[in-house]
């Protein structure tokens, strides 16, 4: 089964991504984005929506 998931950056706390996960058996996801707001690539990680 298939989820959506927001990444959200670590250094602002921002949520900037949407996209979907698969969410049998895996870990948190973690990808390097880029964040409009710092204006730079940082590290965004899994954040579920509320």
């Amino acid at each position: 089964m298939r989820e959506y998931v927001w990444l959200e950056c670590t250094d602002c706390g921002q949520r900037n991504y949407r996209v979907q996960k698969e969410t049998r058996g895996t870990d948190r996801l973690e990808l390097k984005k880029y964040c409009p707001k710092t204006r730079k690539h940082t590290v965004h990680k899994e954040s579920r929506k509320k």
